[in-house]
């Protein structure tokens, strides 16, 4: 009896050995696999009025064009009138590029999120545009939290 309760704790313990060195390979190949995905705007930045435009980013991990991002989304506002931002879904048109048609209705200086989350990553860059001629006594700060600009979270 002692010999049979022996042989099952030496097999347990052996295979919760293997069980654990397998778990640690995994999650080291994971870690190794999560680079930073890389969101390049492509709009240019000034702009028509009246014109519509392509709100446009490259989204990349490493050297690989990203196609399977969760999601694009392009949030636009006018200086000033951050509450007022609309929000834009990008669609995938080639190589890990993201569009949005878009038509500024008058002169002025607005701003872009490029919201993206891909591969359990998520990135806000953001870009200033100068549409038209705006009459920059009229233009307000930014008042947007920069600091989230550029984040990646897990």
């Amino acid at each position: 009896m002692k010999k049979t309760i022996a042989a099952l704790v030496m097999v347990t313990m052996t295979l919760v050995g293997c069980s654990d060195k397998q778990v640690t390979e995994v999650n080291s190949q994971q870690e190794g696999t999560l680079e930073e995905v890389m969101v390049e705007f492509q709009t240019p930045t000034e702009l028509a009025v009246n014109e519509e435009v392509a709100l446009s980013v490259k989204v990349t991990q490493g050297d690989e064009a990203v196609d399977d991002a969760d999601s694009v989304e392009f949030e636009v506002w006018e200086s000033g009138m951050r509450d007022a931002s609309e929000m834009i879904d990008g669609q995938l048109t080639e190589d890990g590029v993201y569009e949005a048609k878009y038509t500024f209705d008058h002169d002025g200086v607005y701003y872009m999120f490029a919201h993206t989350t891909a591969r359990g990553l998520h990135v806000m860059p953001k870009q200033e545009l100068t549409v038209g001629t705006p009459d920059m006594s009229k233009v307000m700060p930014d008042e947007s939290d920069d600091s989230m600009s550029d984040m990646n979270h897990e």
